[in-house]
């Protein structure tokens, strides 16, 4: 890396929150694309430090450790991310909830190091009575977080979307007049190429997955200072005894949903929102998902199995953003 020219873009990557970050960017000439990548890292060290449930000294862990009846005080960024979670949740009657995290070890999908297996049904009342959303209380404009004994954030489901947003704010304020940020797969974009022309995203689908071209075509959608998430079940799975079960939980019962969509993609004004309700359409299942995403006019595009064949919907909004 040196400096930016004229008329081109410049990409940067890295490595953050156990994936690869990348941003390609439409810097004036003479900028220093190293100090451009320093920033950049720093923007998601410090999404990490503060919610990362894999790194012990982090906020997030801190809270769960936290004595029963301790007011813990929360970072801004932590504070404005629970703020949407906690929307999230709201409007999606619980299929999001960031205090899914015993849930989340119970079947060895944490960070507490639990091997992946199918736990009893006592088990998995045990860990809903810890959890629930609505046991969140919070103080002081939101910025302390009420530990009632037992409560386990994961914001693994936004955290990522969050950082892609907190990297196009920072490449803003540094004078960058374009770019297209991913974090893991979640994406911002804000201005337009050198060339004139509008980011282009490459939607995708469920990669393991075969199906006929003519059946399931390569989406690509126009995003203009929009962010773009997907959610899905083939990230992180496993089989027991032939039944595959898939990292996508439902808070709402404990166990991994039945009918989870191959994969969920959400268009939305930034990539908190994006990546929350990608896992929350997912968790309501193919057909719900879909419903309610046609209700509340969001931009969602769903692939679903039919046997051995992927199939998709759109919802009208989502259409709009497809390149013609």
């Amino acid at each position: 890396m040196e400096q930016a020219t004229a008329g081109s873009l410049a990409s940067l990557g890295g490595e953050t929150m156990g994936t690869r970050w990348s941003v390609r960017v439409g810097a004036r000439t003479g900028t220093d694309l190293h100090a451009l990548h320093a920033g950049i890292q720093q923007q998601l060290d410090q999404v990490v430090a503060q919610m990362s449930t894999w790194e012990p000294d982090s906020d997030i862990s801190r809270y769960r450790r936290a004595a029963p009846g301790h007011w813990f005080a929360l970072p801004a960024a932590f504070a404005a991310v629970l703020d949407c979670a906690i929307e999230v949740a709201d409007a999606s009657d619980g299929a999001f909830d960031p205090t899914i995290g015993p849930l989340v070890d119970l079947w060895g999908f944490g960070s507490a190091g639990t091997p992946r297996r199918v736990p009893s049904d006592e088990e998995v009342e045990r860990e809903l009575g810890r959890g629930g959303w609505r046991r969140l209380q919070r103080r002081d404009r939101g910025r302390e977080l009420l530990q009632p004994g037992g409560l386990q954030l994961d914001l693994s489901a936004i955290a990522k979307g969050y950082g892609a947003d907190q990297v196009a704010a920072h490449l803003r304020a540094r004078g960058v007049a374009a770019a297209l940020v991913e974090v893991g797969g979640e994406i911002r974009a804000y201005g337009r190429k050198p060339d004139g022309g509008p980011w282009r995203v490459l939607v995708e689908s469920a990669a393991d997955e075969q199906a006929p071209v003519d059946e399931l075509p390569a989406r690509v959608v126009v995003v203009q200072d929009a962010a773009v998430a997907t959610s899905g079940d083939r990230w992180h799975r496993f089989e027991h005894r032939g039944r595959r079960y898939a990292h996508t939980l439902d808070p709402r019962t404990g166990a991994p949903v039945d009918d989870a969509a191959a994969s969920v993609t959400v268009i939305a004004a930034d990539a908190m929102h994006a990546d929350a309700w990608a896992t929350a359409l997912t968790v309501m299942g193919a057909q719900t998902g879909l419903e309610f995403a046609r209700r509340h006019a969001l931009a969602a595009r769903f692939v679903t199995r039919d046997g051995d064949r992927l199939r998709e919907a759109m919802t009208a909004p989502f259409e709009a953003h497809l390149a013609r």
